[in-house]
């Protein structure tokens, strides 16, 4: 059991799974069969699952964090032997019962424990090792000359730029995907990754359909702005010219965010609203979206990780924490860091959402901050998902049949769209997702447990 006497549902371990591969895996290891000294007690479980080898797999979550650890040589985490545990607890209190901890489990769990207690007793900004270069006049001299390198980039880009507007966008069509490659390739030469980024992003217009010549201008709008905002950087306002930063690749350090000299975290009680994970490569984004109970305010937790480095934060949809945020600096801060935790995570409520006009309208308040904007978070209350005779489109509509808004359509043909279709079963739901110029992306909605779409 948790500490509020409540075990997770089965949506909240399936959640956390890193791919839809290692869900079913998971489930398959959800019985009691495989399974041999399991336990659990307010914060752990634990248990042995028999594999391949002759020795059984030792798994233990510490379902506080949550945090994991296996024996088996799986990359992911949670891997499936956790998931699998998780299930079966979060299923049958007569599977995984009460007790002290395993010698290897409860060493792992000691150890976490310590590690937590030395980081709470440290002085403020004692936790983590200071990031202050050795010669900061050699610091100040390697970014300014990064800041020549993007401006130089910037300035070539924007001759590239006159040259499609000159010559027309049919020569875009003409040249094909690889002179956009090399001029994003120089965009890296650069070091400037977000402008390479947008350039990518011209060259699939191209080949986006029958209207590719509208979105190809937009793009190319789009860019010269970002291009325009840099080379003038120095006379636009500082939240905004920290957006015109993050958009071309400048970034901020994690470390500094919480214990530099600027330093400004928000303590509230965070309810997780979605965790979404994506694979590009052989990296792994993991986006946390999270909503403030006191503040209202959105944010956003990224992680990123490889063969070698695992996701750090793993936050099931519908739990609740009690901890400090740090945002990334902009004219619309979204992206946070997440800081020190007060309280273990526990379950939250269905939470409050609003209309359609309502999201709209915050797409937009955000969208005048920042231009490049994609999407918005935000939750949809009283809403029905309605399809189209067809299939080929869907809408969200208020109760009062007044407004409605379009799916995103990547989201179309995703059995995701049909579970939400039946939790609604035709009567209106709380959805949360992402507000943006192709419509809506639903991610979570609540039955009244949050359900991952």
């Amino acid at each position: 059991m948790n500490p509020q006497g409540e075990r997770w549902t089965t949506d909240q371990v399936l959640a956390l799974a890193p791919d839809e591969a290692s869900r079913r895996a998971g489930g398959k290891l959800a019985a009691p069969g495989p399974w041999s000294e399991t336990g659990a007690d307010g914060g752990a479980v634990w248990g042995q699952c028999k594999g391949s080898g002759k020795k059984p797999y030792q798994t233990v979550v510490d379902i506080k964090g949550p945090a994991f650890k296996c024996s088996c040589p799986s990359r992911k985490f949670p891997c499936k032997h956790a998931l699998g545990l998780l299930l079966l607890w979060a299923g049958d209190d007569r599977e995984v019962t009460a007790g002290e901890p395993a010698q290897w489990a409860g060493e792992w769990l000691a150890g976490r424990r310590e590690r937590a207690e030395r980081s709470a007793s440290a002085p403020s900004g004692a936790g983590a090792p200071s990031r202050a270069p050795a010669d900061p006049e050699a610091a100040r001299r390697r970014a300014e000359r990064r800041m020549q390198r993007i401006g130089a980039g910037a300035t070539e880009l924007e001759q590239r730029l006159e040259d499609l507007l000159r010559s027309g966008l049919a020569s875009a069509e003409r040249a094909g995907y690889g002179s956009w490659d090399e001029t994003a390739a120089r965009m890296v030469d650069a070091q400037a990754p977000g402008l390479a980024s947008r350039v990518r992003e011209l060259g699939s217009a191209v080949a986006s359909g029958p209207e590719w010549p509208a979105r190809l201008l937009e793009e190319c709008a789009l860019l010269h702005l970002l291009d325009q905002g840099f080379l003038g950087i120095e006379r636009l306002p500082a939240p905004l010219a920290a957006t015109v930063r993050s958009r071309v690749g400048l970034t901020t350090e994690a470390a500094d965010l919480l214990t530099g000299p600027e330093a400004a975290t928000v303590r509230d009680r965070w309810l997780v609203l979605a965790q979404q994970d994506s694979e590009d490569g052989k990296l792994t984004t993991r986006r946390i979206f999270l909503r403030g109970e006191r503040t209202g305010r959105m944010a956003l937790h990224l992680s990123f990780g490889g063969a070698n480095r695992p996701l750090d934060v793993a936050l099931a949809p519908g739990l609740v924490l009690d901890a400090d945020l740090a945002y990334y600096p902009g004219a619309r801060p979204l992206r946070a860091v997440l800081g020190e935790r007060h309280a273990p995570a526990a379950p939250g409520p269905v939470p409050p959402g609003c209309g359609i006009d309502a999201a709209l309208t915050a797409y937009g308040d955000a969208l005048r901050d920042d231009p490049w904007l994609d999407s918005w978070p935000v939750v949809l209350a009283d809403v029905t998902p309605i399809p189209s005779r067809d299939g080929a489109g869907w809408q969200l509509a208020d109760t009062d049949g007044e407004s409605a808004l379009p799916l995103d359509p990547r989201c179309l043909g995703r059995t995701g769209l049909w579970q939400l279709a039946a939790i609604s079963g035709g009567a209106p739901v709380t959805v949360f997702g992402e507000c943006g110029h192709r419509g809506f992306l639903p991610l979570t909605v609540w039955d009244p447990a949050p359900v991952s779409l």
